[in-house]
């Protein structure tokens, strides 16, 4: 076992071996652009191009001509909700979406609402999941779309996308799915969950960084896109840039690896899974999970360590690269958004910490990162004055702090 261990797998994936063996020709012999009509390397080029197309459209059930290449998710999210809000403007102006989202998505919602969009931005319950009825109340006769994610990045909790994409279609409004952490983890399948639209990245599941796709339906309906990025009309007119023949062909070949291997590690990384956190479970106290375990990746462990700050338990763990719940936002420590969402408070939501196995990882790994944590934790508490009181029982949220 080699350190540092890497588990933070929701922020990015090492490339499969198998995936830059892909790539690899399209850096140095077959470099031609697929835009160019006129010879091999062009055409080379462009098969490489198709093919992608076919293999990610067969991973998540769609057509190879409803697949449009991006840059990555931010951009096919991007695409996606400014594209239908300017295409379906004369229609409406309301879009929905909920509080857990990606940034990638609210800070889309922000930029519309400047440009007149009117944005609904729901409550998740407790275990991270929207309220389906709070979801067909939101709805207006300006409603345009409702967006929103299928698995979240920091808590793995998987939405009722099904039951979600029915609702919309009853009232005949779009569906978008931020499918990023869902998409080559567990089944996506655009037809039977009735999906509108749908942005995915290629670095969330060993494929390269700098590429993504948007699915956009063609029929039952189709739907339009008003394109966001002009140029020479690539993508059937969508998005139009010089595509990036390597990382295309390499998102092609993650998605045909996911595709076939899918079932088996989903089962290996839960159960590598459920040993840490029945490790970490049973051998301390005042642990609580975030977020449902029943809706949940397979992957995914986001957990509050009561009476630790997280900061400090990631420098007592810094030869296990996983992320904190409390990001650094402009030199204040602000605690995660999605755990205050579930109504964690700021001292648990400051205690969370986001495992991320994956495909790389093992058992002595997860045997590993559950004795370092639980000595750490363990250590940490030892001089925290705040666990003393509780565990004598005194009730901490009754007693007045005296400021010196």
């Amino acid at each position: 076992m080699k350190l540092p261990i890497y588990m933070d797998n929701h922020a990015t994936t090492r490339t499969d071996p198998r995936v830059f063996e892909v790539m690899r020709p399209y850096f140095l012999d077959v470099f031609g652009n697929a835009a160019s009509r006129n010879h091999s390397f062009g055409w080379e080029a462009e098969e490489a191009v198709e093919k992608a197309r076919k293999q990610i459209a067969d991973l998540i059930g769609a057509t190879p001509k409803e697949i449009v290449f991006t840059s990555g998710a931010t951009e096919s999210n991007n695409l996606a909700l400014k594209g239908i809000a300017e295409m379906y403007g004369e229609r409406g102006n309301h879009i929905i979406t909920q509080v857990t989202e990606h940034k990638a998505v609210l800070d889309t919602c922000k930029r519309l609402e400047k440009d007149g969009v009117r944005v609904t931005y729901l409550p998740v319950k407790q275990d991270g999941l929207v309220d389906l009825d709070q979801l067909r109340d939101a709805i207006t006769d300006k409603t345009i779309l409702i967006s929103i994610m299928y698995a979240n990045n920091e808590i793995g909790v998987v939405q009722p996308v099904k039951e979600i994409s029915a609702i919309a279609k009853e009232k005949g409004v779009l569906f978008h799915t931020d499918a990023v952490q869902a998409v080559g983890k567990i089944p996506v399948n655009v037809i039977s969950d009735g999906i509108d639209v749908l942005s995915l990245s290629g670095h969330k599941f060993y494929g390269p960084k700098g590429v993504g796709a948007l699915y956009v339906r063609r029929r039952n309906p189709r739907v339009q896109i008003t394109a966001q990025m002009d140029g020479g009309g690539h993508e059937r007119g969508m998005r139009s840039g010089t595509l990036n023949v390597p990382a295309i062909a390499g998102l092609g070949a993650a998605c045909e690896i996911a595709k076939n291997e899918m079932p088996e590690e989903s089962k290996r990384l839960r159960f590598l899974r459920d040993k840490l956190k029945d490790r970490l479970m049973s051998s301390l106290d005042e642990v609580y999970i975030n977020g449902s375990m029943e809706h949940r990746l397979p992957h995914n462990l986001n957990i509050s360590f009561a009476y630790v700050e997280g900061e400090s338990l990631l420098m007592g763990i810094n030869d296990i690269a996983v992320s904190s719940g409390s990001a650094c936002t402009s030199a204040t420590l602000e605690p995660s958004y999605v755990l205050k969402a579930l109504g964690a408070g700021d001292d648990l939501a400051h205690s969370s910490i986001r495992f991320g196995i994956g495909r790389f990882n093992t058992e002595e790994e997860v045997d590993y990162v559950a004795d370092k944590v639980i000595d750490v934790v363990t250590k940490l508490r030892e001089l925290s004055p705040l666990y003393e009181m509780a565990k004598e029982g005194v009730d901490l949220s009754k007693v007045s702090w005296a400021a010196h």
